[in-house]
């Protein structure tokens, strides 16, 4: 079998797995809370916000326990790059999404402080374990404060009615089927690191085949491979009027993207997560602009229209179409 159809099939594959293996996660892992009785709201916000950046925490730590820091950085940056220019923008232009202004007060500033913070920790050129540890206690710390929030939250939802609403029906009483949900779990786990493993030998395989280097397969081909939960999530919120839903899943994504995956990755890369100059300069800067322009997007009207919608999709063509450009040794105006 040529190697370009061997490496498209190991992508594909992966990239299922992926998918899959993280659906599964999150549906054992919040039956399982459940039936401890943690309320479905907790859930969401702990589990189901993990689980939705599983792929790139699972893709992000194989890379770089195989060396691959190119892939393992290109993935948590081009993901988030993705998730605000392609999901929001295509989102918007299938309806105006409604901006909640929790997301205005507190989460929107997280997600630029962290960009911030990124940009800050990577002049250097490494992110290396004291790095990712102070991003690992900002998650810790984040998602307490949201959990303290949702129980503070006046007229919480119904447990029942919001649990079968996300997750689908209850067990019977008196059958929780606890180890269906341990198997789900850990079957889920299993898919995760084996579809992470045949995503990136895919990607650098195809990389290596047409020419791009690893960053750029990185930040395009397995960014958008592993936020397609993130683009499901968001387009069928769109789609069935559930608008806040729409952007607090790009945005927590995004949070989690930096926070959690970044900050596993340098715990766990042998000698750091190195940052190359163009790196640092092009796509962080590009992340952090992205971040910075969904506060004026968003304040306006407290919507984000077709319009600015629109402008967000052209963005990020114009930013893929520049890293192709440079990728082939072109000059870039």
């Amino acid at each position: 079998m040529p190697p370009t159809l061997t490496a498209i099939l190991l992508f594909a594959l992966g990239l299922v797995l992926l998918v899959a293996g993280a659906d599964l996660l999150v549906r054992g892992a919040s039956r399982l809370a459940a039936a401890f009785g943690i309320p479905p709201l907790i859930i969401g916000l702990t589990i189901v916000a993990f689980g939705t950046s599983a792929p790139e925490l699972a893709v992000s730590i194989g890379a770089v326990l195989r060396g691959q820091d190119s892939v393992a950085l290109g993935n948590a940056v081009g993901s988030n790059t993705f998730n605000v220019l392609f999901i929001l923008g295509l989102s918007a232009l299938i309806v105006p999404l409604q901006v909640a202004r929790q997301l205005i007060k507190i989460d929107l500033p997280v997600m630029i402080g962290s960009c911030v913070l990124l940009v800050l920790l990577s002049l250097d050129g490494l992110l290396g374990r004291i790095d990712g540890a102070v991003f690992a206690t900002l998650v810790v710390l984040y998602t307490f404060m949201l959990i303290r929030m949702a129980r503070r939250s006046p007229d919480p939802p119904s447990v029942d009615d919001e649990f079968v609403k996300e997750f689908g029906p209850k067990p019977a009483e008196g059958k929780p089927r606890n180890w269906l949900n341990a198997l789900f779990v850990l079957l889920g786990m299993a898919m995760l690191v084996g579809g992470s493993h045949w995503l990136v030998g895919g990607a650098t395989t195809l990389a290596r085949v047409v020419g791009l280097s690893e960053r750029v397969i990185g930040i395009t081909l397995i960014a958008a491979g592993t936020s397609l939960p993130e683009v499901f999530t968001s387009v069928i919120a769109a789609v069935r009027g559930e608008r806040d839903i729409a952007i607090g899943n790009a945005v927590g994504s995004n949070i989690f993207n930096v926070l959690c995956v970044l900050g596993a990755a340098a715990l766990v890369a042998p000698d750091g997560i190195t940052v190359p100059p163009n790196v640092l300069w092009v796509d962080l800067m590009v992340v952090l602009a992205t971040a910075v322009a969904c506060f004026p997007a968003f304040i306006t009207g407290m919507t984000l229209s077709r319009r600015e919608g629109l402008l967000f999709l052209a963005g990020y063509v114009a930013y893929i179409v520049y890293l192709f450009i440079e990728s082939n040794g072109m000059d870039v105006p």
